[in-house]
C-alpha cells in the first residue's frame, strides 16, 4: 500500500502554487507585455506558445490529460479567432466567457454530485481513490465548488465590464485586483477548511456505508483513516497559519 505524504503547508503549496501562478497570472502578463511592445499578432502567438508549454507541463506532472487537451484546443481557437478579428478585445473576451462557463460548471458539478474542486484537489494532495469516493470528501468540495462558481461568475462580469469600458489597460488592472489577491485568499481558505473538515470528521462518516473501527485490521489503516490521521498529526500547524 502506497504511503501518503504528510499534508504539510509546504507540501500543499509546493504542489499547487506553481500551477496556480502559471495558469492564472502568466498568460495575461505575457500578452500585455508583448502587445504593448510589439503588437497584437506577436502577443497572440507568444501567449499561445506559453499556454501550450503550461499544458505540456501539466500533463507531465500527471494532471488530467483530457482537461489539458481541451485547454490546448481552446488556446488554438482563441488565437485563430483573435487573429481573424485582429482585435485584442476579442482575444481577451474569450477567456472571460470561458471563466463564466467555468462558474456555471462548478455549480452544475455540485448539482450532479461530482464537485469540480474535488477533482482539482488532487493537484494539491494525492488523495487515494477510496477517500475521494467518501461522503466527507464530496460534501467539503461541493461547498467549495459553490464558492468558486459564484466567484468565477462575479469576476467574469467585472472583467468584461472593464474590457468594454476601459480597454486592455483597465482589463489588466481589474484582472489583477480580482485575481491574484482574491485567489490567494480563496486558496488558503480552501486548504485550511479542508484540513479542518477532514481532521474533525468521524472515521465512520468517510464512506456513505456504515463502518466501524472494529472492521479495520490491526496494523493496517484504510485510505480514509490514513488521510485523517495525517491531517490530525499536523493540526497545530494549520492553527498557526490560520
Amino acid at each position: 500500500m502506497t504511503e501518503l505524504p504528510e499534508p504539510t503547508w509546504r507540501l500543499l503549496l509546493g504542489r499547487g502554487l506553481p500551477l496556480f501562478a502559471a495558469e492564472g497570472l502568466l498568460p495575461v502578463l505575457v500578452f500585455y507585455g508583448v502587445w504593448r511592445e510589439v503588437g497584437l499578432t506577436p502577443a497572440v502567438i507568444t501567449t499561445t506558445v506559453v499556454g501550450g508549454v503550461i499544458v505540456l507541463w501539466e500533463s507531465r506532472r500527471g494532471h488530467d490529460v483530457a482537461l489539458a487537451a481541451l485547454t490546448g484546443v481552446f488556446l488554438v481557437i482563441q488565437a485563430v479567432v483573435a487573429l481573424a478579428a485582429h482585435s485584442a478585445t476579442v482575444y481577451l473576451a474569450q477567456p472571460v466567457v470561458v471563466s463564466a462557463l467555468w462558474g456555471v460548471a462548478y455549480l452544475v458539478s455540485v448539482a450532479i454530485g461530482k464537485p469540480l474542486i474535488g477533482a482539482f484537489a488532487r493537484a494539491w494532495y494525492p488523495f487515494p481513490p477510496e477517500f475521494r469516493a467518501g461522503g466527507v470528501y464530496r460534501r467539503e468540495f461541493a461547498m467549495q465548488s459553490i464558492v468558486w462558481g459564484l466567484y468565477c461568475l462575479g469576476r467574469a462580469a467585472l472583467r468584461l465590464w472593464a474590457l468594454l469600458s476601459s480597454g486592455v489597460g483597465g482589463f489588466v488592472v481589474v484582472s489583477f485586483l480580482t485575481g491574484t489577491p482574491v485567489l490567494v485568499v480563496l486558496v488558503f481558505w480552501g486548504l485550511w477548511h479542508a484540513r479542518r473538515a477532514f481532521t474533525a470528521a468521524d472515521p465512520a462518516t468517510f464512506l456513505d456505508q456504515p463502518r466501524g473501527f472494529e472492521q479495520i485490521e490491526v496494523g493496517r489503516l484504510s485510505s480514509e483513516d490514513r488521510v485523517r490521521d495525517e491531517l490530525a498529526a499536523h493540526e497545530p500547524e494549520h492553527h498557526a497559519v490560520a
